[in-house]
């Protein structure tokens, strides 16, 4: 048993019916050559059916997602993490079709579906399925995890170990399975290592992650209130005058269970044409395209602000070494200026660029343990309005839209079972006063954006797809 960390437990605390607090992904693949007219040994032709089989009845689960959370009186209030000693994958993995020939529209009402209902807390906090019948020779793979126990870097490289470059590769693991080569020295079961609980292991756990009980105690010390303050006005200063007091918008409303779920990619190579013109980040250039897109959908609805919005843009801990303080979630946030109230797109890309360098210099002051802090204050921002009755929508949003940009896997194609991945799709978490999250990852050249909103909230969600590439557009005219 081993503490749930204090980032990670703001997630479970903070979900209710109407907020789950699960991250997800939509991966599409193309079945290999042949694969349906390959006959298996039980006489079958059904190659998705076949899959799923197999990673049911022929893989061993990592530790790690055989942990389901517990909050006992024993342990003082704190959340624990236990193991399941009788986990059923047939419950956890799932088989859907759709109606042939589905289209994506058909494909993206599912995993809206999908990614509308909460998991069950007396189970581990995830689920995976496969979904046949899509556009003929395509077939999908959604998976879902509770944001307690990972955070999307970390979750985008759990879906890479069932990847490979080879196209030819078979008997490639699920992600939720111990590669055959693994061992408990990887490291990767050591999280859901059994061990004694207690609140000081919070403390322990960050002192080896951040480089001692030395370093966390000297950590803390810079996050006395004298220092929180002075790093909040930091946040709100002259420069950086668009933090935390965002407008009032229709995104910033009351949200349902509902979700809505749309997705398309685009081409890397025309986002660092913009870059090389501006000398802009590519994530500056993918914050441009968002702000310009957001810019026309609420002119469309009538319902831009004088005032631009802003974006709450997580930040990523982790170095190539995975390690990182905050348990499952290692990352801080910054708030940029989208600058949607300027008509020209040469100068919102320019107040987008002075933002974010500007929000950057402030984070990298920070030591890491502090930089998680500025984290968890970031999201705790939204907190008043996602769980107090009848307050979202009446107070001035903190920010006005979630923005992630989660580095994705190598250039080159990739493979699971000799099946080809033509895109991956972050899905994402969406909060009460904040209904809509775009997710953004990389792979094979292109930009794979995920929206993710409340069904109610954001009217003709899919639309933003159409406002993003005429945004893009428009930024390649500069």
């Amino acid at each position: 048993m081993s503490a749930v960390g204090p980032l990670d437990a703001m997630f479970l605390l903070g979900e209710t019916r109407e907020q789950p607090m699960h991250v997800g992904g939509l991966m599409l693949f193309e079945l290999p050559d042949g694969a349906r007219d390959q006959v298996f040994p039980d006489g079958t032709r059904d190659y998705v059916s076949r899959l799923y089989q197999d990673i049911v009845e022929n893989q061993t689960v990592n530790p790690v997602f055989t942990r389901r959370v517990r909050n006992r009186p024993l342990d003082l209030g704190y959340w624990s993490w236990r193991q399941d000693q009788q986990i059923d994958l047939e419950y956890h993995v799932r088989l859907s079709g759709l109606a042939r020939p589905a289209r994506y529209r058909e494909l993206f009402e599912l995993t809206s579906r999908l990614h509308g209902t909460l998991l069950d807390r007396r189970r581990p906090l995830w689920e995976m399925q496969l979904i046949e019948g899509v556009h003929g020779r395509w077939f999908a793979v959604y998976t879902k995890v509770h944001h307690s126990m990972m955070d999307g870097v970390t979750a985008l490289r759990w879906m890479q170990q069932m990847l490979s470059p080879d196209p030819a590769r078979t008997g490639m693991p699920a992600p939720y399975a111990l590669p055959e080569q693994e061992t408990a020295a990887t490291g990767l079961t050591s999280a859901a290592a059994p061990g004694g609980f207690s609140p000081a292991s919070l403390v322990a756990a960050a002192g080896r992650t951040a480089g001692g009980a030395g370093r966390v105690l000297a950590d803390l010390a810079g996050l006395s209130p004298v220092a929180l303050r002075g790093a909040l006005r930091a946040l709100q200063a002259e420069h950086s005058s668009v933090a935390f007091q965002a407008p009032r918008t229709i995104l910033n409303q009351p949200i349902t269970g509902a979700r809505r779920f749309a997705a398309q990619s685009w081409p890397t190579e025309r986002l660092e044409k913009v870059r090389a013109i501006t000398g802009a980040t590519l994530n500056d250039v993918m914050l441009a395209m968002c702000s310009g897109a957001l810019r026309n959908y609420l002119l469309e609805l009538n319902a831009l602000p004088d005032k631009g919005l802003t974006a709450m843009v997580p930040v990523s801990l982790r170095g190539a070494d995975k390690e990182a303080p905050g348990g499952g979630n290692s990352l801080t946030t910054l708030i940029a200026d989208l600058a949607t109230d300027e008509r020209d797109p040469e100068r919102r890309i320019r107040r987008i660029m002075d933002s974010t360098t500007y929000g950057k210099r402030v984070l990298s002051g920070l030591t890491p343990l502090q930089n998680l802090m500025i984290g968890a204050l970031g999201l705790a921002s939204a907190g008043p309005a996602a769980v107090i009755p009848g307050l979202a929508g009446r107070t001035t949003p903190p920010y006005n839209v979630v923005i992630s940009n989660i580095p994705g896997p190598v250039e080159s194609p990739l493979y699971w079972n000799r099946s080809r991945l033509l895109g991956m799709y972050p899905a994402s978490i969406v909060l009460n006063g904040q209904a809509l999250n775009i997710s953004v990852t990389s792979y094979d050249h292109r930009l794979h954006f995920g929206l993710t909103g409340c069904r109610t909230t954001v009217p003709h969600l899919q639309r933003l797809l159409a406002h993003l590439e005429t945004s893009l557009a428009e930024l390649e005219t500069l």
